[in-house]
């Protein structure tokens, strides 16, 4: 089913199809038939934490979700008996005799709003959470070009950009355009140069008035801020890469050095080092078993990809790869937590 829902041209029927997958794990869970689908627990993940923030044309949404949602989340799951851990304790939990299920935490970018409110939420429920950072972000170096793609959207009625056959007008004055346009840059940002498609998108932007690395710099943290909230406990940092760019698309030596200057760029900038890499885009045009070993010639113990599923016994034996179940700004029911948390979806809905 899951093929058939990224084939379909109608945002609307995929959404139908994905609420209805989840409504339904919801009622199975409820009648207690999850059984060993649920594994041994989850890494859950998200981007923004924050206050709806409205704007006329937001494809982003599906990255953020309000501080309300993840405090009733953590509600639910430590009333369905959840234990929070670290991620850098996953190992020792599945080589563990442990039967209660665990649940980990994972922000991806370094958004500044992990730290003004996601932080609280996790502090007020104990939960450790790891907060993946791209060093190009936090220097002010790299763009976030999905952010910047929507402000330029929201901003003119029609751009210029080159698909390899030379400029050409992109409409963007009505909803539909702009959803057609975000589409069509975004499949070409994830299949052609990235490199060289980001840096069109970006002078498009600043012909527009648009600044991508202000942006940027409004969104994430600075290494104060890193550092600063790196003394809280709960807290821990992993590395997501220098430029945030597909590796299994880059040379083997250009993804070498994503992958290992951004783990040494997690201890320059936070003073604590990097328990586990996350792998920018994390589906499987962007992450190959190339990058798989890289991180095991690194010595970095775990990976993480956005393969949704849960955490089972088996995957001790190579943990590159870990599934994560995104907390989706789309989806914002406790009831779908419990369904996600179940495993069901990833069976129903394969």
């Amino acid at each position: 089913m899951l093929g058939l829902i990224k084939n379909l041209a109608s945002p609307i029927v995929k959404r139908t199809i994905i609420t209805t997958g989840l409504e339904v794990s919801a009622v199975l869970d409820s009648l207690g038939l999850s059984g060993s689908m649920r594994g041994r627990g989850a890494i859950f993940t998200l981007h923004h934490v924050r206050k709806p923030f409205q704007r006329p044309f937001h494809p982003n949404d599906i990255l953020e979700v309000t501080p309300e949602f993840l405090d009733r989340a953590l509600g639910t799951l430590k009333a369905g008996g959840y234990d929070f851990i670290r991620l850098e304790e996953v190992p020792e939990r599945l080589r563990s005799s442990a039967t209660q299920p665990f649940a980990c935490f994972t922000l991806d970018d370094g958004n500044r709003n992990n730290r003004t409110d996601a932080a609280p939420v996790f502090d007020r429920h104990g939960a450790p959470f790891t907060i993946f950072i791209t060093r190009g972000f936090i220097d002010g170096t790299s763009s976030l070009w999905w952010e910047t793609l929507e402000a330029l959207l929201n901003k003119t009625p029609a751009i210029d950009f080159d698909f390899g056959l030379g400029p050409e007008p992109v409409p963007a004055a009505t909803p539909d355009q702009k959803r057609a346009a975000f589409k069509r840059i975004t499949d070409f940002i994830s299949t052609a140069d990235e490199s060289h498609a980001v840096e069109q998108l970006d002078a498009e932007a600043r012909r527009h008035g648009i600044d991508p690395l202000a942006i940027a710099r409004d969104l994430t943290m600075r290494e104060n801020e890193l550092r600063a909230l790196g003394v809280n406990p709960l807290v821990s940092y992993g590395a997501h890469t220098v430029t945030h760019r597909g590796l299994a698309r880059l040379a083997e030596s250009e993804a070498r050095k994503e992958i290992s200057q951004s783990v040494d760029a997690v201890l320059t900038m936070t003073g604590k080092p990097a328990n586990a890499f996350a792998y920018t885009y994390g589906d499987a045009r962007s992450v190959s078993p190339r990058e798989r070993q890289i991180l095991r010639e690194l010595g970095m113990a775990i990976g993480v990809t956005t393969r949704p599923g849960v955490i089972t016994s088996d995957m001790l034996a190579d943990m590159t790869a870990l599934p994560r179940i995104s907390f989706n700004g789309l989806y914002q029911k406790t009831r779908y937590v419990r369904a996600l948390a179940s495993g069901i979806p990833f069976k129903v809905m394969r």
